[in-house]
Order: C-alpha cells, then structure tokens, then sequence
C-alpha cells in the first residue's frame, strides 16, 4: 500500500466561516471516534489523534463565540482543515489497508505523520490567538501543542522495523531452493511474526489476501512490476502460511493422541496418520457442498468455490443460486480457482495424501516446484481476470437488454443490473463502463413500476462509486430521480430515490444543483412527512446533507419541513429522532430557520426530555437548540425552560456526565439561565 495523501481540496474563495468550523468539527470527530486498533503505527496514530482531539476542543469553542473570524484565522482554519483531512485518510489506510504491505512500508508512512505534524505546525504558525475570543485553558492549550509540533521528531517504531526485516527474511526462505530443507521455514517464526501485527486465525488470513490482491490491482498501474511482485510474494507467503499453520497445528493434535495411545512405530502407524489427515483437511479444502477434498476448485458468480463435479450437479439439476450464500447467479460460468488447486495439491505432497488432479502426472513430473510456485501468482491473476471478463461481459449483455429489449426483458436485465451493482465496487465501475448509466435513467419514467423500482435502486448502488456519481449526474439523472421521489409508482421506489439523493449530494457541487430543483427539497419533505420509517430515515439525512449549505436551508424551512421534524421527535415507530434532531439543529442556524422553531410550544419539553434519555449524539443536538434558543432575544425561551422543574437537573447533569461538547454547551445555557434568573430577582428601575 503506498499511502498517496491527495492535495489539498482548497478552493481560491474560502469557505464562509460557520460551513469551515461545521466541517472541520466533523472531520475531527471522524478522525478522534473511530474505535478499530491498528496493529502497525500505533505511537504515531494515538499521537496524532490526540492532537486532532485538542484542536476539535479550538474549533467547538470557536463556533460557540458565534463572532466574525479576522481573515487570517480563517485562512489558518483553511490550512488545518486540509491537514486533518489528509490525517484522517493516512489513519484510515493503516486501519484498513494491508497489515502486510503497511508493514513493508513502515518508514514511508512514518515519514509522512511527520510531513503532516509539521504542517500542522505550519499552520498553527498564522493562527491569530490574541483576536480569537477563547477561554486561558483553551488558548495555553493550542500554544503547547503547536511547541510541540514544532519540536516533534521523526519517529519510526524500532519493532516494526524488526518484524519488516523478519518478513523479508520468510519471503526469502519460502523459494524452492530453501524450502528442501524443512528446518528452515520455520513453522514458529511464520506464527509469531504473524500473530504480531494481528493475523492470528483463517478469516483472518482470508481478509488479508483479500486486501494485498486489491493492492496488487491499484498498484499495477502505478506501482511497476517490482511492487506487484513484491505484493505477490506476499500474497503467495499468507496463503501458503495459512495452509501450513492450520494443516501443522492438526498435525500435532494428530500425533499427540497417538502419542498417548501408545500405539507401536510401525506400518499400521503410518496407514493411521494417513487416514487421520484425511479427516483432518483443512475446511477452506473442502467442498461446501459434498464436504470432501476438492480435486477441481471453481469459482461461481458469487464469488465462493467449490468443486467442479459438485456444482456442475448443482447447477445441472435446474438450481440458480449460490448453494451457500442463497444469492441468485448472474452467469453460470465456472472459473478455476488455480490458486487454491496448487495449495491443495502441495498440501497433499505434504501430507502422503494421494490426489487425483485434472493435470496428467506425467506434465506434473515435468514441472519442477519453482515454476509452480511462480505460476501460482500468474495462476491467481489470471482467475481473477477471468472473474472480472466474466462481470464485463454479463454488464454489457444485460445493457443490451436494458436498450433494446421488450418490458419483460427490460424489468429483469434491469434487476439482474441492480443485484450486480450491490456487490461490490469493481463490479459498478464495470456495470457504469458499460454503458448501464444513461439507459437506467431512461427507465426510471417506465409505466412498469418494477422496471422503474429496479432502475432506481441501480442507480442508488452505482452511486456509491464516486465516479458514478459524476457520470449520472452528467446523464441528468437528477430529474428523473425527483420524479420518481415525487410520484413513484411503489414505496420502495420513493424510498430508494431518496437514498439516491442522498448518495449523490455527498459531493458538495452537487449539494447545489439538487438544491436548486424546484421539486426536490418539496418532494424530501413530503416523503418525510407520508413515507415509512425506512422512507422518512432517507428523506432526513438526504435533507441534512442537503441544508449542509446556508443556499439549501431557507429552501428546507419554506417546504415546511420543520413542524414534521418535530412530530418526529415523539414518533418511536420512525425511530428518526437524532436524524430530525440533527436537521433542526442545522436549520436553526439562519433566522428563519430560528424564528420558524421558536414559534413551537412544545418543543421546549421535548427537548428536556431527550437531554435525559436521549442517546449521545440527540443529547448533543438538543443541547445545541436549547442554547441557539436563547441566545439572542430568547428571553422567552429561557424562562419557560426556569419554569420546566426538569430543565436545570437535566443540565447540571449533562455537565458532569455528557460528552465534551455536551459539557461546554450546557455550562453555557446554565449561565444564560443564571443571567436571566437574576434578571427577574433584580429589575432595573
């Protein structure tokens, strides 16, 4: 995995003040709140994160003085926003990347948390503290951290260093010529390098193998043959690593109880093991189907293997569908799994287990176990290429379908479409470059309503590739979207057509164009209104993302979304309450949006309640309207919450035991509380 931190995304205009503190609160919590560990850079992660997580502190407190930001702090709010940006995407390749690959690239990542605190430094180095109006904890805080980046050295974690020359070394020893003497892979070193950086079980392994092809793919363009070689050789250690681990570890289970047994060293011995390795082959061996070793892997359209003769039955006797997953098969192509054949076969050699291979013994005897162990790369590449001919060629049959077919044929090439777009995103790159998109788009106006259905909810899993989202909204898509969340012919088309809308305002461009619809914030608003749970959930977030811009939000409260969004809060059936919540919260920052929900009576206890058994994020939303309620002329607001017994407990609580935005907002309303209080105990005059 290299890392490529993209640029920065900076646009010559800055963002206005109050969109830049929103996005960069949001990113930092992104950055500080994800909970899965990383086994590799963990100094440099925690580190990191933890400087994330006092400048998040800057940011709420800077949001919460509600006054005009100088220019140069905004350009420094610009500067730390693309830094965080690019943190969140390095922590997110040492989470989710190759274990493996990050480990082999342990001082290029290393480098680059240092290129980044440095930036940070940078950064920092034009924040004007003295005209930002903070409190002296927050200030003394920001002033130590950027000393800190300043001074902050390169630090490269001495045992991973260790573990990559180790890993190195066990890519060497598994070449042909090493391996005829047995001692030298050693089965314990393999596990404890392994079990090191968290590859410890099969499922384990399998995810590994997983992530280091896709790498071996991204690479290929870029990389040169050198790095996908080097990511092969990988590939090709996990798998063969897997194998001898789990097929070692049944081994020595096997001779422990014949140990015990005392059962004499001789030829009966040998025929015993034999047949208890039989019993004990490794599951991933096994055909899913008979349970027997495989002689003939293939892989299906699902994506699992199994034997050739089992399947070819299977399928044979009239079946359509994975035998394991249930999920019906767009093609009944069989392609050979090479990979997983060579693993057995060694596996076999290993263990005295005959076989009976579809290669001819005498073409096996004349190919020596180097060139095996070299085709068994090729052998992989190979069966996945097949794999990714066999999705191009379905893709293209079915939009032939799609464009020239009769209703029947469009309704079920438009399903088999929609079932192959859910899978995975290879799969929609190839469905949209085969020209899926602008025929769909054309679909969603059937009279038909599962042609329509079907198209819709396509075009809502093409949509999760980012490219896609360019490419339909390039087919004008968005009017037949809107259409169909307007007066779709099923509920389900409605629902999706808004999840639709949802995917595709992920990208601020887009924010404005689907904005700026006459009927698409109306129709949002209607499905929020008459929709099912699941439709008022997609119709509230796709509003969310939408009054993300100030443009969207008088549009939002004029298409009298707000009094709905207060309904919801009492509907348990919806189960949308912090999604409404985080609409409202939103809405409230333009005047019409403030003056539109401080014409509610019965928002007041409605909020008191959630800030006691509200989850985590409505206690922060509902804290967050309570005080945007009383700031500025929200006397009125303020007194019926002194007159509510609930309120101030509520409050005091949240103070000790809320999250630490909770905190601060609600120390913040108990002054504006207090200040009123005192008001009405000492009037002027």
């Amino acid at each position: 995995m290299d890392v490529i931190v993209p640029p920065p995304m900076v646009s010559s205009g800055l963002l206005p003040s109050g969109m830049l503190l929103e996005s960069l609160i949001h990113i930092s919590n992104e950055v500080t709140s994800t909970e899965k560990v990383a086994f590799l850079q963990m100094k440099n992660i925690s580190t990191m994160m933890r400087r994330t997580r006092l400048l998040s502190s800057l940011f709420e407190e800077v949001q919460d003085t509600d006054k005009a930001l100088p220019p140069s702090s905004i350009l420094c709010l610009t500067e730390l926003y693309s830094v965080i940006r690019k943190v969140k995407i390095l922590i997110d390749s040492c989470r989710e990347g190759s274990v493996l690959w990050n480990l082999m690239q342990t001082e290029y990542i290393s480098n680059q948390f240092y290129s980044l605190v440095k930036e940070m430094a940078r950064a920092l180095d034009i924040l004007p503290l003295s005209l930002l109006d903070l409190t002296a904890d927050t200030r003394e805080q920001v002033e130590l951290l950027h000393k800190q980046a300043k001074r902050a050295q390169l630090f490269v974690d001495h045992r991973e260093i260790q573990r990559r020359d180790e890993l190195v070394q066990l890519i060497a020893l598994m070449s042909e010529k090493n391996r005829k003497n047995k001692g030298l892979f050693d089965i314990r070193k393999i596990r404890d390098v392994l079990s090191g950086i968290g590859l410890r079980s099969p499922v384990e392994f399998e995810e590994e193998i997983s992530k280091l092809a896709a790498e071996a793919e991204k690479q290929a363009g870029t990389g040169g043959l050198l790095v996908v070689s080097n990511i092969n050789n990988l590939i090709s250690l996990i798998s063969l690593s897997k194998t001898t681990i789990c097929s070692r570890d049944e081994h020595m289970k096997t001779h422990e109880d014949l140990k015990k047994r005392k059962m004499p060293m001789n030829s009966r011995h040998g025929q015993s093991f034999s047949q208890s390795m039989v019993c004990n082959i490794p599951d991933e061996f096994r055909c899913p189907i008979s349970l027997d070793l495989m002689k003939d892997p293939v892989i299906v359209a699902s994506g699992h293997t199994y034997d050739r003769n089992s399947i070819a039955q299977w399928i044979n006797s009239g079946h359509h569908t994975c035998p394991k997953s249930g999920q019906r098969l767009i093609h009944m192509a069989l392609i050979p799994n090479y990979a997983l054949r060579s693993l057995i076969h060694q596996w076999c050699q290993e263990n005295n287990i005959p076989t009976v291979d579809s290669t001819s013994s005498s073409e096996l005897e004349r190919t020596t176990s180097k060139k095996r162990s070299s085709e068994t790369v090729i052998d992989h590449i190979s069966a996945t290429k097949a794999a990714v001919d066999a999705v191009k060629m379905t893709a293209e049959f079915l939009v032939g379908k799609l464009a020239t077919g009769s209703p029947d044929i469009q309704r079920q090439a438009a399903y088999e479409i929609r079932l192959l777009a859910k899978t995975g995103m290879e799969n929609r790159r190839i469905i949209a470059e085969a020209g899926a998109i602008p025929f769909l788009v054309t679909l969603l106006g059937s009279l038909d309503s599962r042609i329509q259905e079907n198209a819709v909810t396509a075009l809502l899993n093409l949509s999760i590739n980012e490219n896609n989202k360019t490419l339909i909204m390039a087919a004008g898509a968005i009017d037949n979207v809107v259409d169909v969340l307007q007066s779709g012919r099923t509920m389900e088309a409605k629902e999706n057509a808004a999840a639709a809308v949802f995917s595709l305002s992920i990208i601020d461009d887009y924010k404005v164009i689907i904005g700026a619809h006459p009927r698409a914030i109306p129709a949002l608003v209607g499905l929020l209104g008459e929709g099912t749970p699941a439709g008022k959930r997609d119709a509230a977030t796709a509003l969310f993302n939408l009054a993300v811009l100030n443009v969207n939000r008088a549009k939002v409260i004029l298409a009298g979304a707000i009094p709905l969004l207060i309904n919801l809060l009492t509907d348990d059936k919806a189960g949308v309450t912090d999604d409404a919540l985080a609409v409202l919260a939103l809405l409230l920052g333009c005047p019409e949006g403030l003056e539109e929900i401080r014409k509610s009576r019965n928002l007041i206890p409605l909020l008191i309640d959630l800030l006691r058994f509200g989850s985590s994020k409505g206690k922060e939303n509902s804290i967050t309207l309570l005080l945007g309620l009383c700031k500025d002329g929200g006397e009125d607001v303020a007194r019926r919450l002194l007159m509510n017994p609930r309120s101030v407990p509520s409050l005091q609580s949240l103070t000790t035991d809320g999250s630490p935005k909770a905190r601060r907002k609600a120390d913040a309303l108990l002054r504006i509380l207090n200040r009123c209080c005192s008001q009405v105990t000492n009037p002027i005059g």
